[in-house]
């Protein structure tokens, strides 16, 4: 894999990254749960480190790292609000969405691990990945036990 290959990569991952940060800081605004809204503002947080560390690999291997989110990542915030409003129950409508959006982050990971990235690269975007699958497997739990009690 070249160098071009490799940003292009970590690139899509940043895109991910701050798809997930944005998406779970607009859940946090429209539920009603303090415990999801702490959540979901904990996993934004959570992203947004690991867009920055994305970032800074981009950097080191002298590319422009990707800055704002993908198109499609604005497209599922603009649904998660949406859907939100238009629902009685806005914490299981975020939580759906949210689960949802950890789905896909868990599906550009893998690619990303499928590809023959240089080893320090590669640590990076396996260890983001296990914190992807814990995410997604929280709110998961979260989705199922919300959905039990209503």
């Amino acid at each position: 894999m070249d160098n071009d290959d490799v940003i292009d990569t970590l690139n899509k991952l940043i895109d991910t990254c701050l798809d997930g940060e944005y998406g779970f800081r607009t859940s946090a605004e429209h539920v009603k749960s303090e415990n999801l809204r702490s959540v979901f503002l904990e996993r934004a947080e959570s992203c947004r480190r690991g867009a920055t560390e994305l970032q800074a690999a981009v950097v080191r291997l002298g590319g422009k790292p990707d800055e704002h989110s993908s198109a499609p990542g604005t497209l599922h915030r603009g649904w998660v609000a949406l859907k939100g409003m238009l629902t009685g129950d806005s914490d299981q409508a975020a939580l759906n969405e949210c689960e949802r959006g950890e789905d896909a982050a868990l599906a550009r990971y893998r690619d990303a691990i499928k590809q023959d990235l240089p080893s320090d690269v590669m640590d990076i975007v396996q260890r983001q990945y296990e914190g992807v699958k814990r995410n997604h497997d929280q709110i998961r739990s979260l989705r199922d036990a919300h959905r039990a009690t209503t």
